[in-house]
C-alpha cells in the first residue's frame, strides 16, 4: 500500500453531521463525496481503497484526507468552546469547500456586459445597420461606438 495515510479522528457530533450530509439531498454532489472520504479516511480505510470504492482519483481522497487533517484541531476547540449544531455544520461546510482560486481580473464591469447584452438583443437596424443579425465584429464596434472604448474593469 505504500506510505501510511494521515490518520483522521471525528468526535460523534462531527460523524453525525458528515453522516447527515451524505443523506441529505440539500447538500451539493461535491461535499457528499467529500464527507464519504472523511468518514471513510475515520474508519481507517487507505486513499487507494477509498478512491476505488467511491470512483474518484486516488489524489481526490488524499486533498480531502489531508485537508480534515489541518482542521480537525480546529474543530475540536470550536465544539469544546460550546459550538452549536448549525455553527460546527458551517465550519465542516467551509472546511469541505474549494477554496479562491486565483486568476486574471475580470475585463469588463457587470454593467458594461449588462449594456452588451442589451445591445445584442436589439435589432442591428435600430442602430442604422443594413444586416439582420449582428455579428461578433459589428456588435463590438456598436457597443464602443455606444459608449466610448471599453475600459479593463479593477476592483
Amino acid at each position: 500500500m505504500g506510505k501510511r495515510s494521515v490518520a483522521i479522528t471525528l468526535t460523534p457530533r462531527q460523524r453525525e453531521i458528515l453522516e447527515g450530509f451524505t443523506r441529505t439531498q440539500k447538500a451539493t454532489q461535491q461535499l457528499v463525496e467529500r464527507c464519504r472520504v472523511v468518514l471513510l479516511s475515520a474508519a481507517g480505510r487507505y486513499n487507494d481503497a477509498q478512491a476505488a470504492s467511491l470512483g474518484v482519483d486516488r489524489q481526490l481522497v488524499r486533498q480531502w484526507r489531508h485537508r480534515w487533517a489541518r482542521g480537525m484541531d480546529a474543530l475540536g476547540l470550536a465544539e469544546a468552546a460550546g459550538a452549536t449544531n448549525a455553527d460546527l455544520e458551517q465550519r465542516i461546510v467551509a472546511l469541505l469547500t474549494d477554496g479562491a482560486r486565483s486568476g486574471a481580473p475580470a475585463k469588463f464591469s457587470a454593467e458594461q456586459i449588462a449594456s452588451l447584452i442589451a445591445l445584442a438583443c436589439e435589432l442591428p437596424a435600430d442602430s442604422g445597420l443594413p444586416v439582420s443579425h449582428w455579428t461578433p465584429s459589428e456588435l463590438a464596434r456598436e457597443a464602443v461606438r455606444h459608449s466610448g472604448p471599453a475600459k479593463a474593469h479593477t476592483s
